[in-house]
């Protein structure tokens, strides 16, 4: 077998999609992706369309894919064509300190042949979750971590000289200029600074494993990938992608998400406001079910949380979520984005496709309700 890097240096087409990825504000992000190779069609709207409102951009994104099962989701996705695919996390499942038996994993993920038609047709970005970080539900105080980022930027295809190397974590952003507007697309890094959770301590008022904890002083993003994520919402971009490995829009349900640190949530809110980023939306992973969250906020408009999992992850029972619009996917999916572009207004339609390939959620907004 080849290894890893060779494979997908080959096949992740990084080239194409430029990242801004200096935190403090220095970066160039004058430069803009072009196409990827041979589709031939300037978008999945097709560069003949007729008019503004037939230009659209597609992004597909996933996570929690297991390297030992087949994924026949990624042969979904591949089909359908998307402009790029986003890998939000538990790529792999590793959960190991020892770097040999996270490569072993990524040796196995790179061999998939599902892995590798997508790879061959679509360029791809990624962030991690706790399974590819190293340890389940693992925060700031993994030992392993500067390690397992190693592993990671290499299998994923990052260059040599990239910041994205240099800088604690492995917080990113891109800009795809289309030809209808522009398109930032952020991922976060929800594990490298993130303090430790609060223990369920009272299972009459609390679910599962954790609660939502009272100390403000405690970090899930860190004062360096905050700062960097403030001068990133303040660059212009008709469109706005935030990438969280969790779920960020949801009810608290007891498991691991931004609900567990609610001042972090509400920075989160709060920031998008000092910002004026408009037409912001999140997407998550993580869960191994999918569904579309809608967090309602003071002062500003609604930010929609798609979670697609997982690629080939299940979970036994689906949780309530007051904030969820329409019904949850149980079964394997994956999510996108679709932008239709217009004048001065674009429609975004967020979805889920199953396993079977039925659409299983498609809510429409446009971006004129996104905004300030």
């Amino acid at each position: 077998m080849q290894k890893v890097p060779t494979i997908l240096g080959l096949a992740l087409g990084l080239v194409p999609l430029v990242p801004t990825l200096a935190c403090s504000g220095t970066d160039d992000a004058s430069s803009t992706d072009t196409p990827r190779g041979g589709a031939g069609t300037g978008g999945s709207g097709g560069a003949g369309g007729g008019g503004p409102r037939s230009l659209k951009t597609r992004i597909a994104f996933g996570s929690c894919m297991h390297q030992d099962k087949r994924k026949p989701v990624l042969e979904l996705a591949t089909a359908s064509a998307p402009d790029l695919f986003v890998f939000l996390g538990d790529n792999i499942y590793g959960d190991s300190e020892d770097i040999a038996v996270l490569q072993a994993q990524y040796d196995k993920l790179a061999a998939s042949p599902e892995f590798q038609g997508l790879l061959a047709a679509v360029p791809v970005i990624a962030t991690w979750d706790d399974h590819d970080y190293g340890a389940n539900d693992a925060g700031k105080e993994f030992p392993q971590k500067a390690a397992t980022k190693a592993l990671f930027l290499d299998f994923w295809g990052e260059p040599a000289g990239s910041p994205r190397r240099a800088r604690e974590g492995i917080y990113t952003s891109y800009l795809r200029e289309e030809p209808g507007g522009t398109v930032q697309i952020i991922l976060l890094d929800t594990r490298w600074f993130r303090d430790p959770l609060d223990a369920n301590s009272d299972p009459t008022r609390y679910k599962h494993d954790y609660q939502p904890t009272a100390d403000t002083s405690r970090t899930l993003l860190g004062d360096a990938q905050w700062a960097w994520l403030e001068g990133e919402l303040e660059k212009p971009a008709d469109v706005r992608i935030i990438g969280t490995s969790t779920q960020f829009g949801h009810e608290y349900n007891g498991y691991e998400s931004w609900t567990n640190m609610p001042h972090e949530r509400q920075r989160m809110v709060d920031l998008i406001k000092k910002t004026r980023a408009e037409a912001t939306l999140f997407i998550s992973g993580d869960v191994h079910w999918g569904e579309l969250s809608r967090l309602e906020t003071d002062g500003g408009y609604p930010l929609y949380d798609l979670t697609s999992s997982g690629i080939t992850e299940t979970w036994p029972e689906i949780e309530a979520n007051a904030n969820r619009v329409g019904s949850p996917v149980a079964e394997n999916n994956y999510g996108f984005v679709e932008i239709t572009w217009g004048e001065a207004d674009h429609a975004i339609s967020l979805g889920l496709i199953d396993v079977a390939g039925v659409t299983r959620v498609e809510h429409e907004v446009s971006t004129s309700e996104l905004r300030f």
